[in-house]
C-alpha cells in the first residue's frame, strides 16, 4: 500500500472515530433531554389530574375533556366498568412522522403508566416521548450532515495536501530507478517544501558522488591499459631498434667488411711494387667495382633508417615513391594518393610523423586487412595537417588491443606525442567488408619548428 493510500485511511479512520464520539455523545444528550422533559411533563399531569380526581366522575370528564392533550403524555379515562371513556388526542406537533426504531430505542427513558383513582372511575396517565424522540432525531440528522460535509471538506482538503506534498517522491522514485538503470547523469530540480528539497539535494549530492567515482575508476583504468600498452610499445620499439642495429652490423660486416678488406689488399698490393701490377685496367674495374658494391649496399641501409625521398623530393613525392614500392609488392591492390597544397616549411617533425603513419597505415592494410583497394589524402586546413587513409579491407579485429597488435597504437602515440587526435571507423566501402576509416590531425604550428637532418648523396 503506499503512503498516500494509508495516510488517506488514517485520517478516514480519525474522522470516522470523530463523528463516531460526536454522534454518541448527541445520542446521549436527547436521552438525558428525554428523559428530563417526560419526567417534568409526567408530574406536573400527574399534579393536575390528582386535583382533578377529587371531583366526581361528570366533573372530571368535563375537565380533563378540557384539557386536551398533555405534551409528552397520553391521558385516558375509564369509567367504572373498565371501559375507554376519553382519549387524548394526537399531537399536532410534526404529524405523521416518527424517529427510528433503533434510534427510539436508544434514547427513550423507562416510563411506566401512572392510575388517578376517580369516584366511579380511573384516569391513566403514559408518559409519551415520541415528539420529543423525534426533536432529537432532527437535531441528530442535522448534525451528521453536517459531519458528513466537513468530512468531505476535510477529506478533500487533505487528498489535495497530501497530492501536492507527496509529488516530489514520485520524482525521487523515478530519478532512483534510472539512476538503477545506470543513468548516472540523472539529476533532480529543486523540489518545493524543505523535506523535498533537502531529499533532492541529497540525491543529486549521491549521484555526483557515483559518477564522480565511476569516472576516476574509468580514467584509472583507462591509464592503466594506456600505461601497460606503451609499455609493451615502448619494449616492442626496443627491440625492434636492437634488431635493426644487429641487422646493420650484419650488413656493415658481410658486405662493407669484405668491400674494405678488397681495397685494402689493392693498396698493398700498390704499396708493395707498383711495377708488379702487369694490368692496370683490371685493378681500375676493381677498383670501380668495388666502390659500387658500397654505395649500393649504404643505398640500402640508408632508407631503413630514413626515407631519402623525404628530404629530397618532399612529402607528397615520398609518399609517391612509397605507394610505388606497394604497387611492386602487391600489383592486385589499387592505391590512390590525393596530395592537397602544402607549404615549403611543413617541417620535419611533421612530415616524418605524417609519412610513418601513412607507411604504418598502408601496412596494416594491405597484410593484416586483405585490403583491395587503399586510398591517400593529405591536406592543411585550420592550421592542421589531415591524413586519412582509407581501405576496403575486413576492418578492426574485436581484439586489436591485445599484446602483440602494436600497429594502431604505434600510431596513437606518435600522434599523442605532437598533440594531435586520431579517429577511425568502419569506411563503409563499396564492398562487403566494412573496411576502415583513419583520419589523423597533427598540429603545424606545433609541429612544424625542426629540419630534417641531411644525408650525403651515396
Amino acid at each position: 500500500m503506499s503512503l498516500r493510500a494509508r495516510l488517506m485511511g488514517l485520517m478516514a479512520c480519525l474522522m470516522a472515530l470523530t463523528i463516531g464520539l460526536l454522534a454518541w455523545r448527541e445520542i446521549d444528550g436527547t436521552r438525558r433531554s428525554v428523559h428530563e422533559e417526560v419526567e417534568a411533563a409526567s408530574r406536573v399531569a400527574v399534579q393536575l389530574l390528582h386535583l382533578v380526581g377529587q371531583r366526581d366522575f361528570a366533573d372530571a370528564r368535563v375537565v380533563v375533556q378540557g384539557l386536551g392533550r398533555i405534551r409528552a403524555n397520553e391521558i385516558t379515562l375509564f369509567d367504572a366498568q373498565g371501559q375507554r371513556v376519553y382519549t387524548s388526542p394526537p399531537s399536532p406537533y410534526k404529524p405523521g412522522r416518527q424517529a427510528p426504531v433503533w434510534f427510539a430505542q436508544l434514547v427513550t427513558p423507562d416510563s411506566r403508566a401512572r392510575d388517578i383513582t376517580l369516584p366511579g372511575g380511573r384516569i391513566t396517565v403514559q408518559p409519551d416521548p415520541s415528539r420529543a424522540v423525534l426533536d432529537g432525531w432532527d437535531d441528530f440528522l442535522e448534525l451528521m450532515l453536517y459531519a458528513a460535509l466537513g468530512l468531505i471538506a476535510v477529506s478533500g482538503l487533505t487528498a489535495w495536501t497530501l497530492l501536492h506534498t507527496l509529488a516530489p517522491l514520485a520524482r525521487i522514485e523515478a530519478a532512483l530507478r534510472s539512476l538503477q538503470r545506470g543513468d548516472y547523469g540523472t539529476r533532480l530540480p529543486p523540489l518545493p517544501g524543505r523535506e523535498a528539497a533537502l531529499m533532492s539535494q541529497a540525491f543529486n549530492d549521491m549521484a555526483q558522488a557515483i559518477e564522480d567515482n565511476l569516472h576516476a575508476r574509468d580514467e584509472a583504468r583507462e591509464a592503466q591499459a594506456s600505461l601497460a600498452q606503451s609499455r609493451e610499445l615502448t619494449q616492442v620499439i626496443l627491440q625492434r631498434i636492437e634488431a635493426e642495429r644487429a641487422r646493420i652490423a650484419r650488413d656493415l660486416h658481410d658486405e662493407l667488411g669484405q668491400q674494405l678488406t678488397a681495397l685494402r689488399t689493392v693498396a698493398q698490393i700498390l704499396s708493395q711494387d707498383p711495377a708488379l701490377v702487369r694490368d692496370k685496367g683490371e685493378l681500375v674495374a676493381l677498383l670501380k667495382r668495388v666502390a659500387d658494391d658500397m654505395a649500393a649496399s649504404l643505398q640500402g641501409m640508408l632508407p631503413r633508417l630514413r626515407p631519402l625521398a623525404l628530404d629530397r623530393l618532399g612529402l607528397p613525392d615520398a609518399l609517391s615513391d612509397l605507394l610505388l614500392d606497394w604497387r611492386q609488392v602487391a600489383p592486385d591492390i589499387r592505391f590512390t594518393l590525393d596530395v592537397g597544397p602544402l607549404p615549403d616549411d611543413l617541417g620535419d617533425t611533421l612530415a616524418t610523423a605524417a609519412y610513418r603513419i601513412v607507411q604504418e597505415a598502408v601496412t596494416n592494410a594491405i597484410k593484416h586487412a586483405r585490403a583491395g583497394e587503399v586510398g591517400v589524402s593529405l591536406a592543411l586546413r585550420e592550421g592542421a595537417l589531415h591524413v586519412r587513409v582509407r581501405d576496403d579491407g575486413v576492418g578492426l579485429p574485436a581484439d586489436w588491443q591485445r599484446p602483440g597488435h602494436h600497429g594502431l597504437l604505434g600510431i596513437r602515440e606518435r600522434v599523442q606525442a605532437l598533440g594531435g587526435t586520431l579517429t577511425w571507423t568502419p569506411a563503409q566501402a563499396r564492398s562487403a567488408r566494412p573496411g576502415l576509416d583513419l583520419q589523423v590531425s597533427l598540429p603545424w604550428a606545433q609541429c612544424a619548428n625542426t629540419s630534417p637532418p641531411s644525408f650525403p648523396a651515396p
